[in-house]
């Protein structure tokens, strides 16, 4: 993909621009941080693929305006496309794909956003995620894979190839097999336990034969014992109904004599409380008296209480007030210490400042080094001004040079792919003459039963023509045969008319017309009949025709394939007729590019331009190296300057400080003397004293207050017995009428219990005459009873049995269909477990992995060759000797590793021991290598190299080894752009594209 033009309306930070690639090779996309300059970037994968930096799909929008839109033309393959991609706020999006033809750009767009990207990705080969990681070399990420450790250099890898996707497969296949052999473990445990109740089949047989056996016993005696006891339950019944009675009139007895104990027990309770209260009532005089000394101590004690408040409410404010004291006098310490503290830390800052100013001779040496540093430097950048154009020019003309020799050798390649299909076709030629020969004479005797077979068409025809006129003789002779049939009946009827005049016959008239009537119609049956013959001849006729029409058809079936053929092999023929002159003419322009290439004979006047070019580099003698050196130099004397600033700074403090001291001393002299007034004669200090006179005055006594209270809590039960004694007052008649009422009841209830104890008598009398058959009858229902049990679980017996019999059967059903999942759960366990081994790490992954680095070694080492005159060679090991067992004897295993090896001239040495500048060529030619192997693995040319690697973290030999790796592969891109916000970095390249920020948004500048 190679950039033409991206037109930004209303996006990001942009309000309207347009950028034109036209022209750009290398390229830098320069900026104050905040610019935009990383929108640019976003605007092309926005119109591409719709993704970006923003947190939602309408933050691509400029603020303040309603929708956003980008215009972006690039070439592809050779063919040029526009996608317009648009968005309005809170309404969607749309999408349109175009492509250039020589009438203007059409549309590609499909019906659907989602459609149109799939189109788009069809097109380019390459989706968003390849492309961040191939054309992007994004911030921080050169070294990445190099510090890595062997086993996480591989997951890069893996996570770069996507290979997670059969990470997610093996993980499925590892799911699935699991399930499908616990599947086949259950299947295996179920049919297990169906074969063992399988087996009980027999045993439930007899065990049910036996039981209904059993079962037909036990039902008769139950009968024989329900009829027996339904005569004894009568006789019982009878005397249950006496045994009831006697319960009634003894339950009548013991409730009478419970009411006569009870009533006696009340009379008693009764008396003994009467006696109580006129113990109580005794006693008036006695707690009158106790009762007026209790209420003379309440008086005293709240005469008491209110001493007690009024002592406290002035000792709660003459304490409030001692805190407002205090809080004052704490305040003016804490000013005091912090005043002391400020004194302390001038005095202490002003010794720090005699130090720095100790330093000036030793940093006005190192300015006067900076001085001529700087002017050195200043010569070199003039003279890298001078040579930067001039080696910009060489690498254009060497990538002019480059192409014109990739040129030739692709169309000498052409050539000699065109010449052996040349030779190829001029080999098949007497094979297609042969071809063509055998296919006419085919063609030759087939057209010969064509035109036989139109001559049976033709002949069909007219048969079939002849039939139908057959046909309709033979109706006309059968409508004939009819008529004359019925003239015969009428002529055969007594009195017949003639058929011609109607009028009456003779005899001898009707017998002649009867003749000729019978002649004739003796005629029409023989040549009915002859018309009969002719038809059945011509349908056999037709029939051998039809046969033969269909045999001839089938034959002639090959014929429109062999015509096609014949074209076919005619036109093949005719195409190979000059391949011996084209053969010649590719030869010669063979020869003739072969000669060039080893002569060098092309592109004579870039390459006079490259030795012009060549010739003033050397008289400029411009070294990069002492270019680095000297901006060192410069950025190591740099700290005088800093310190200079430093002795300026502390001189300006060391006279402010002097001038502080003074005022903090008056101010600490101030406090103290405040605080000592504050503690003697303040107003606050007279409050305190002036409630301290109240209290004494008060002269409330805490243990009298006391006493008293005790004395109060102790005459306080003479107010509960004046309370007893009132209730007793009360009470008194009450009670003496109730012994009077409950004597009279108790006298009545005794009546009636010897009443009860006559109706007793009684009743035994006639339980002693009536038979007691309950222990018979309990016998014997406890016999039916328990029978009843042994016939109830006979009978679940029975059915349990029915149905384990019923359950078995359907078992046996179940057992084959169990076998037959069982045998499929099975081989579906076996066939993802394979699949789990074949997806994971040690399979298609670990294949993958070791497929596609000889490619990444090849494309680092053919990188870095260039990159370091030819110094450097990358090797990638995936296999070392791990370390070796007890025993010597046994060889060490070789164990999965991803080591990077590094040879210069010197031999093969860690990577750590490299410098920086080859430390990094390694790791930009490593990233670039990925990079190309990504896009080759899309299915797409790397043609636009986007280079973001944090230019601003580095220092300036950093930056000039970044520059020098760009141009060094300059050649291999169409278009190259670099992103900075480094004044120092944009002049190292020719083409700039200036972004800075504006009240109307981000705008772009382009100086080539």
């Amino acid at each position: 993909m190679i950039p033409l033009q991206l037109v930004l309306k209303n996006f990001l930070s942009y309000r309207d621009a347009t950028l034109d690639f036209s022209g750009l090779h290398t390229a830098c996309i320069c900026g104050s941080n905040g610019a935009g300059k990383s929108s640019l970037l976003e605007a092309i994968t926005w119109a591409i693929w719709g993704e970006s930096r923003a947190a939602s799909e309408d933050d691509v929008i400029h603020a303040g305006v309603n929708d956003a839109r980008v215009d972006f033309t690039f070439q592809n393959q050779s063919v040029i496309y526009r996608i317009i991609r648009a968005r309005t706020r809170g309404h969607g999006g749309s999408i349109e794909f175009q492509v250039q033809t020589p009438s203007g750009f059409i549309p590609l767009t499909e019906r659907g956003m989602k459609a149109t990207q799939q189109l788009i990705h069809h097109h380019l080969k390459l989706d968003y995620d390849t492309f961040v990681n191939s054309a992007y070399l994004r911030q921080g990420r050169a070294d990445e894979f190099m510090l890595r450790k062997p086993n996480e250099r591989k997951q890069i890898l893996a996570d770069l190839l996507k290979l997670s996707h059969y990470e997610e497969l093996a993980e499925q296949a590892k799911d699935a097999s699991k399930h499908h052999k616990a599947q086949a473990e259950q299947l295996e445990q179920n049919l297990l336990s169906i074969e063992q109740q399988l087996q009980q089949q027999d045993a439930i047989a007899s065990q049910r034969a036996t039981l209904e056996t059993q079962l037909t016993e036990l039902q008769q005696a139950q009968t024989a014992d329900t009829e027996k006891l339904q005569s004894l339950q009568a006789i019982g019944h009878q005397r249950q109904t006496w045994e009831q009675q006697l319960t009634l009139h003894r339950q009548q007895y013991r409730n009478l004599s419970q009411d006569c104990d009870r009533l006696q027990q009340e009379i008693a309770n009764n008396h003994r409380q009467q006696q109580e209260l006129e113990a109580l009532l005794s006693q008036e005089d006695q707690i009158s008296a106790g009762l007026a000394t209790y209420q003379n101590l309440q008086h005293q004690e709240e005469s008491f209480s209110a001493k007690f408040e009024a002592d406290t409410e002035i000792k709660y404010e003459r304490g409030e007030i001692q805190k407002q004291l205090d809080k004052e006098i704490t305040e003016l310490n804490l000013q005091l210490r912090q005043a002391e503290g400020q004194l302390e830390e001038k005095r202490r800052s002003r010794q720090e400042i005699q130090q720095t100013l100790s330093r000036i001779p030793e940093v006005e040496a190192g300015l006067a080094r900076l001085q001529q540093a700087r002017t050195y430097l200043n010569y070199l950048d003039q003279l890298q001004v001078q040579v930067t154009p001039i080696l910009q020019q060489r690498n254009s003309l060497q990538t002019q040079l480059d192409r014109v020799h990739t040129r030739l050798n692709a169309r000498l390649d052409e050539l000699r792919s065109s010449a052996s299909q040349l030779q190829v076709q001029q080999q098949r030629q007497p094979r297609l003459q042969q071809a063509v020969i055998e296919v006419v004479g085919q063609l030759e005797q087939l057209e010969k039963k064509r035109v036989y077979q139109q001559r049976v068409q033709e002949k069909g025809l007219e048969r079939r023509s002849f039939v139908e006129r057959l046909q309709e003789k033979q109706r006309e002779y059968e409508v004939k045969i009819g008529e004359l049939t019925q003239k015969l009946q009428m002529l055969s009827e007594p009195g017949a008319s003639c058929p011609l005049c109607d009028r009456p016959m003779d005899e001898n008239h009707t017998h002649h017309v009867l003749e000729k009537t019978q002649a004739q119609q003796q005629e029409a049956e023989q040549q009915f009949w002859v018309v009969r013959e002719q038809l059945t001849a011509s349908e056999r006729e037709l029939q051998v025709l039809r046969h033969e029409y269909a045999q001839l058809s089938q034959e002639l079936a090959p014929y429109n394939s062999l015509l096609e053929q014949r074209g076919q092999l005619v036109a093949q023929l005719e195409a190979t007729g000059d391949v011996q002159t084209r053969l010649q003419q590719l030869a010669q322009e063979a020869e003739g590019i072969e000669r060039s290439l080893s002569s060098n004979d092309y592109a004579i006047d870039v390459q006079a331009q490259l030795q012009l070019i060549e010739q003033q580099l050397q008289q400029l003698n411009y070294n990069e190296q002492t270019h680095a050196l000297a901006r060192g130099e410069v950025d190591r004397w740099r700290k005088a300057e800093i310190e200079q600033g430093k002795i300026k700074e502390a001189s300006k403090r060391q006279t402010q400080i002097d001038a502080e001291i003074p005022a903090l001393l008056e101010k600490i002299s101030n406090l103290q003397r405040q605080i000592e007034e504050l503690v003697s004669s303040s107003e606050l200090a007279e409050e305190i004293a002036f409630l301290t006179q109240r209290i004494t005055e008060i002269a409330y006594d805490r243990s009298q207050h006391d006493a008293l209270k005790k004395s109060v809590r102790e005459a306080k039960s003479w107010e509960l017995r004046y309370e007893q004694l009132r209730q007793a007052q009360q009470q008194y008649p009450y009670v003496r009428q109730r012994s009077q009422d409950l004597a009279e009841l108790l006298a009545t209830r005794q009546k009636e219990l010897q009443a009860a104890n006559v109706q007793i008598q009684a009743v035994i009398q006639q339980l002693e005459r009536s038979p007691d058959t309950k222990r018979e009858i309990q016998s014997l229902e406890q016999q039916i009873f328990l029978r009843r049990r042994q016939l109830d679980g006979m009978l679940a017996e029975l059915g349990r049995l029915q149905q384990q019999q019923q359950y078995l059967e359907s078992l046996q059903a179940q057992h084959s269909s169990l076998t037959t999942q069982r045998q499929t759960a099975q081989r579906q366990y076996r066939v993802y477990q394979e699949l789990a081994l074949a997806f994971g790490k040690n399979g298609i992954q670990a294949m993958m992995i070791e497929n596609i680095l000889p490619q990444l070694e090849a494309q680092t080492n053919s990188l870095l060759s260039r990159l370091s005159a030819n110094q450097l060679h990358v090797q990638f090991v995936t296999q070392r000797a791990g370390r070796s067992g007890r025993s010597s004897k046994k060889a060490a295993k070789l164990i999965d590793t991803l080591d990077i090896l590094i040879a210069d001239a010197r031999g093969t040495r860690p990577y750590e021991t490299y410098s920086g500048g080859e430390a990094f060529r390694i790791n930009f030619a490593i990233r670039l290598a990925l990079a190309r192997l990504l896009a080759q693995r899309a299915g797409t040319a790397l043609q636009m190299l986007i280079v973001d690697e944090g230019f601003g973290t580095q220092d300036q030999e950093g930056c000039d080894r970044l520059v020098a790796a760009i141009n060094a592969i300059a050649s291999d891109f169409a278009c190259i752009l670099t992103v900075t916000h480094m004044p120092y970095f944009k002049e190292a390249f020719q083409a700039r594209i200036e972004v800075y920020k504006t009240q109307n948004g981000s705008q772009l500048s382009l100086s080539i």
